[in-house]
Formats: structure tokens, sequence, C-alpha cells
């Protein structure tokens, strides 16, 4: 019995010589394995395109109004083809909420694994926020998931409340150092949640708007009003 392990490994690893030995000398095969990666890489763009027009037109119809064929119609897509990507509108919104909180958490990451002080994490993470939503399309609005499925809803929420404490923990920091005020982080943070959430909502109206105006104007409603008055300005 304990010669078993050896001999399958010795076993495993000539399966796997002879594939890649197969494979080199297959063109046929050489030729779908390459095709399959192809397919794979362009059914995620393809996927990707389908969430920013998605995002576009809810955030701008609501999601009770938004249809399929309107989102199809945005690609030039059929009908057919949206739904083989995604079943039903439901399942499209929870792609867009997913890919929204996975945009938010990395931007807060690479935020919080910077260096500076509290506030300039904080001031970065906006920042970069503007500056992904010019380039890549608004995050999905986060006001309302209710017509989503209760499991779904579970996962959102408990994605929310963790990037929640990760970006007070940028509060806490910055007040630690000295750069922000002492102040009530958790409403701190919904108040620059809520304004964050609703920019996919009233940004695209403002003609000639810039990330630089947008931040400009954040930093005198927001920044400005937490940074400590004892720190020197970086803002």
């Amino acid at each position: 019995m304990v010669a078993l392990g050896p001999i399958r490994s010795r076993s495993l690893i000539i399966l796997k010589l002879r594939y890649r030995y197969e494979m080199l000398n297959d063109p046929v095969s050489l030729e779908a394995a390459t095709k399959t990666l192809s397919t794979s890489r362009k059914s995620v763009r393809k996927r990707e395109a389908i969430i920013r027009a998605a995002i576009e037109i809810i955030n701008n119809k609501s999601y009770a109004l938004a249809t399929m064929s309107e989102i199809a119609a945005a690609l030039d897509l059929r009908n057919a083809t949206l739904y083989y990507y995604y079943p039903n509108k439901r399942a499209l919104a929870y792609a867009c909420h997913r890919h929204s909180l996975e945009r938010f958490e990395r931007l807060l990451h690479e935020a919080s694994a910077s260096n500076g002080t509290g506030l300039e994490k904080l001031e970065l993470f906006i920042r970069s926020m503007l500056v992904e939503s010019d380039r890549g399309g608004p995050l999905l609005y986060f006001g309302d998931y209710s017509y989503l499925e209760s499991k779904e809803r579970k996962v959102l929420d408990f994605w929310a409340v963790r990037l929640s404490d990760a970006l007070e923990q940028l509060l806490k920091d910055g007040i630690a150092d000295g750069s922000i005020v002492e102040c009530e982080t958790g409403l701190v943070v919904n108040l620059l949640l809520g304004m964050l959430i609703w920019l996919g909502k009233w940004v695209p109206s403002v003609e000639g708007l810039t990330v630089e105006r947008l931040m400009n104007a954040i930093k005198s409603f927001s920044l400005l009003g937490i940074q400590s008055r004892d720190f020197p300005s970086s803002l």
C-alpha cells in the first residue's frame, strides 16, 4: 500500500507529459484549446460591457423602468444574446451590484495601503472613485436593492458592512494621527457613503463636469470640514 503513492505520482506525471506532447503535435487540439481561451476572454469583455451599460441605464431610469431590451439595444445586441449571459433582469442587476462593490473595495484597499495620513488616504480613495467612474463607468446606485432575492441581499448587506468598517477605519486613523478632527466616525461614514452612492445618479446630468471640479466641490463640502485645524493642509 505504501508504494501506491509514488506509482500514482509517476502515472500523473506521465499523463501530463503525454497531454502536453499531444497538444504540441496536434494542431487541431492546440487550436481548440486556444479558441476556448479566446472565447473565455471575449466572454469576460462582453459581460463587462453589458454590466456597464446596465448600470448606466438603471441609474438613469431606475431598476423598475429599465428593461433588458433597452440594455441589449444600447450594445447593439439581440435580446437572445443578452439572455445568454444573464437569464433575467434581477440576475443582471445583482451582477452589477457585485461588480460595483468589487471596484469600491479595490480602490478602498489601495487607498488604505498607501502612505499618508488618514485624511490623505480618504482623499485618495474619493479621488480614485471619481477617476474610476470617469474611465470605467459609474457604480450602480446602492440605495435600494429590495428587488433582489433574500440570499443576494444578505451577501450585499455583509459586503456593505465590511466596506463601511474599512472606510471608518480611515477616519479613525486620521483622528489618531491628528489629520482629522474628533467626530462620530460612524455618522461621518454614512454621510460620505450617501454622497458617493448618489454620484452615479446626478453626475451624468451636469454638463462639462470634470473630476477636478467634482473633487474641489467634495473638498469644500466634506473634507475641509473634518480636517484638523492644527494639521498642515494638504487639500
